[in-house]
């Protein structure tokens, strides 16, 4: 048996572009190394701000995104995503720019899901900010005109810290603005059949808005752990006659 090289890191298949962030990284977030079944290698893009990425279409940023991302591919992952569904803006232009598969943003499961629900039912959205989750940012996503979206913008505690960057989080609080954002969007919208969650701090509250709404929740999670089955398929052993 031979081994081949060609890398600098091995095992780790995903690489995930990091926002330049301190707020608290809970087991769950997407930048919490423990969230992940499988080992993941970050890479941290300076100067790209919750606030400027989410509120400001991530200004000036396309380059530095771009010279992170080969970056990773460099030390030797096989695959990139990012830790903000608003980077969908950036999907082309990353999946060009690296030579290999990009998955930027939850948001883009969406017309996938559709796929799977009756023709009486469609998904919908929730995220961290509907304000400024522009038409452009959805069509990036490949996400059908009309889709229903809501927000957590209105609640007390998870907006205001993620995108202001705090150092502080109310843990239960950000799960009662969580909660309370997806039964809204159920409530407003009869022929909801399932919620994907744009934000990919969202991923510890899933478990929760599927309980409150009886939706089926997808987020970055499903998204990426689908994703690292492809790069690193599952070997199965074959019984023994």
């Amino acid at each position: 048996m031979k081994a081949r090289g060609g890398k600098s890191i091995y095992g780790a298949a995903v690489g995930i572009l990091m926002l330049d962030a301190r707020f608290p990284r809970i087991v769950g977030d997407m930048g919490n190394a423990l969230t992940w079944p499988f080992p993941v290698h970050y890479k941290i893009v300076h100067g790209a701000s919750p606030d400027r990425v989410v509120r400001r279409n991530a200004e000036g940023l396309l380059d530095v995104f771009i010279d992170a991302a080969r970056e990773l591919v460099e030390d030797g992952v096989d695959g990139i995503t990012t830790n903000c569904g608003f980077l969908s803006l950036f999907q082309e232009e990353l999946a060009e720019a690296v030579g290999v598969p990009v998955a930027t943003s939850s948001l883009m499961q969406v017309a996938l899901v559709n796929r799977l629900l009756p023709k009486t039912k469609r998904a919908g959205i929730l995220t961290i900010s509907a304000s400024t989750l522009t038409p452009l940012h959805l069509e990036k996503a490949g996400v059908p005109a009309g889709t229903p979206v809501g927000s957590t913008e209105a609640g007390c505690e998870f907006t205001r810290v993620i995108l202001g960057n705090e150092e502080e989080l109310d843990i239960e609080a950000a799960r009662r603005d969580n909660v309370e954002a997806a039964l809204r969007l159920a409530r407003a919208n009869a022929d909801l059949g399932a919620i994907v969650l744009e934000c990919t701090n969202m991923i510890p509250y899933a478990a929760d808005i599927r309980e409150a709404t009886g939706l089926p929740v997808f987020s970055i999670a499903s998204f990426v752990e689908w994703f690292q089955s492809s790069l690193q398929p599952r070997r199965f052993r074959q019984a023994s006659a």
